[in-house]
């Protein structure tokens, strides 16, 4: 899924900045949440613009903000300019659920909440098999 600014924006720092996208979650596949991976596009690298990858929880319910940078200033995006793709990462254990009366900052940035360890039993996570031909 692509996603574009919301907004026109003129980057003239080096530093990351946020830039709206007006979607807000959660992501829904199917009737199902689904977190996401949020990555850019190479049609924004190619033209300077390097979006910091990030993990979307499948419980965010804030506006998806892309979080990019230019190390050569200044550059421009306009609005509805496809920079960043969302790739679905779906519930890879059924035993964890999306706790859903969590208390969320604003702004999505950052941690909510303190550590938590997660354990998977490797014999039982998905597999795919790929082929690569060269």
């Amino acid at each position: 899924m692509d996603l574009a600014a919301a907004v026109e924006v003129t980057i003239m720092t080096t530093s990351p900045i946020k830039i709206q996208t007006g979607v807000k979650g959660p992501i829904m596949i199917n009737g199902q949440t689904v977190g996401g991976l949020l990555l850019g596009r190479s049609s924004a690298s190619m033209m300077g613009l390097f979006v910091l990858p990030g993990v979307i929880d499948a419980d965010y319910t804030e506006e998806i903000m892309i979080m990019a940078h230019t190390p050569f200033p200044p550059i421009s995006i306009q609005q509805g300019q496809r920079i960043a793709q969302l790739v679905p990462l779906p519930q890879l254990s059924e035993g964890i659920v999306p706790a859903h009366d969590v208390k969320r900052g604003k702004g999505g940035f950052g941690s909510t909440g303190g550590i938590a360890l997660l354990t998977l039993d490797l014999s039982t996570r998905p597999k795919k098999t790929v082929e690569l031909r060269y």
